[in-house]
């Protein structure tokens, strides 16, 4: 078969397999039950322990067999029902009460079972059940009250209408999420009269309060005016006063003639006089004020940044003049500290000498050998570099006897060192019979001795190199 037909059939029934799953899995959504009944549907209440002739599935899918069983979504969604309830009160008042009722299916298995049972082909009819259910409770209970505890106290009626409809929300499946009244009338206009008295007294108290006041108003008014009559009299009278004070000035002036004037005009040029003095000493003020007054604010402002500024100058001088003070005894404590410093380490260097002079000649009191042979051994190899500096300027040796003679050789330059250890000892036997320095003050100082390499000797010539036989060796 050719390998095309095989993936055709392989992706049909791929295809297959999803539609045959899209048509038997069933998921419910998060605000929706699904109600599985047909075979197999069968599950168990949690609280009540009853097994359910059909099976409930929230917010998740399951697996529905087509032809076998049938599967209906339940809305857990909230709904609104309007209240609209005719009644008459305790008093026997016929009054009209609006409200509104938010509701829901509960979440629980027992409220979506019972919900279910009575209106999962039903659901557009809840509404009309909660109406007729909520109404009916609204009746019996505000039959008991009167019209002013349904105006003064709507949460003692909405609390009794839920708790008296509980009972019956649950069998239904239902729970309430909230109850409000939102109006309440009357055909009669009780209400109304009841408010009329709290308005009249209040009318009463504004119509009082603004003839108050008018009255206040008005009196001040009147008072007002009683003044302004008043001034304007008083300015009548002066006006009338001082034209009979000019109108006699002038006929005394007409009797008195040419003195009077003269008079008269004399007077007018001490006023004159007066006002130009009084003008003069204005001029003056107004100069002052505006001419000396900034200026000697200007040169005392000028004195004092003068004065500001030397007293910042000498200031800087005296911080200037201590800071060098400060710096230059540092320098001599540091220069004094220092000079202590170098001082202690030359005693304590030149201390620790002595010690080490003292140290090395009280160990060479005791024991000579040891410490020459120290000596000897620190320095042998320079003891036996500068012996071996004899055979430097060779450049053409012979030496007899072979492999023995080379021997020989080697072994006299490495015994150098031991011929300086006998020439140390002896120095310091002749030093003392008993072998120590002399009443144990004297110290000695081991130099190492170099000795140098006895010179080769030299051999009996070509002649004589031709007849040492197979022995020789030439290097």
């Amino acid at each position: 078969m050719p390998v095309v037909v095989i993936a055709a059939i392989c992706a049909i029934g791929f295809v297959a397999l999803i539609i045959l799953f899209k048509l038997v899995w069933r998921v419910a959504e998060p605000n929706e039950a699904l109600i599985i009944s047909g075979l197999g549907a069968r599950s168990k209440n949690i609280e009540t322990a009853d097994s359910l002739g059909f099976k409930i599935v929230s917010g998740k899918g399951t697996l529905v067999l087509p032809g076998f069983q049938s599967a209906r979504r339940l809305r857990l969604d909230s709904r609104a029902a309007n209240l609209e309830v005719s009644c008459v009160t305790q008093q026997g008042i016929p009054v009209h009460v609006r409200g509104v009722v938010i509701y829901k299916v509960g979440d629980d298995t027992v409220s979506i079972a019972n919900a279910a049972r009575r209106f999962l082909e039903q659901q557009k009819s809840m509404d009309g059940a909660i109406h007729e259910l909520f109404t009916g409770h609204l009746r019996s209970i505000i039959g008991n009250l009167t019209v002013e505890d349904l105006i003064l106290n709507r949460e003692r009626l909405t609390s009794e209408a839920r708790g008296s409809a509980a009972d019956e929300m649950s069998k239904l499946g239902l729970v309430v999420d909230s109850l409000q009244i939102q109006e309440i009338d009357d055909s009669t206009g009780y209400i109304t009269n009841l408010g009329r008295p709290h308005a009249a007294k209040i009318a009463s108290a504004a119509r009082i309060a603004e003839a108050e006041r008018n009255q206040e108003a008005t009196q001040r008014e009147q008072e007002a005016a009683a003044l302004n009559a008043a001034a304007i009299r008083d300015s009548a009278i002066k006006q009338r006063a001082a034209q009979a004070e000019i109108d006699a000035a002038t006929s005394r002036q007409e009797q008195a003639g040419p003195l009077a004037q003269a008079e008269a005009r004399q007077h007018v040029v001490v006023q004159e006089t007066k006002a130009a003095e009084l003008e003069a000493e204005r001029a003056e003020m107004q100069l002052l004020a505006s001419i000396r007054k900034p200026a000697d604010a200007k040169a005392y402002e000028t004195v004092t940044l003068a004065e500001a500024a030397r007293e910042a100058q000498i200031k800087r001088a005296q911080a200037d003049a201590e800071a060098i003070r400060v710096n230059g005894e540092a320098q001599a404590a540091a220069a004094r500290a220092r000079g202590l410093a170098e001082g202690e380490a030359i005693k304590a260097k030149g201390l620790a000498e002595a010690d080490a002079i003292k140290a090395r000649a009280e160990a060479l009191a005791q024991n000579q050998e040891a410490v020459i042979a120290q000596q000897l051994a620190e320095n042998w190899a320079e003891i036996v570099a500068a012996g071996s500096k004899a055979f430097g300027n060779v450049d053409h040796m012979v030496v007899l006897n072979g492999a023995e003679g080379i021997e020989d050789m080697l072994a006299k330059a490495l015994t150098l060192g031991g011929t300086g250890l006998g020439v140390a000892r002896h120095l310091l036997s002749t030093m003392s019979p008993n072998g120590s320095a002399e009443n144990g003050k004297t110290s000695a100082v081991v130099v190492p001795v170099q000795t140098p390499a006895p010179a080769p000797e030299s051999g009996p010539g070509p002649d004589s190199s031709e007849k040492s036989g197979p022995d020789s060796s030439e290097k």
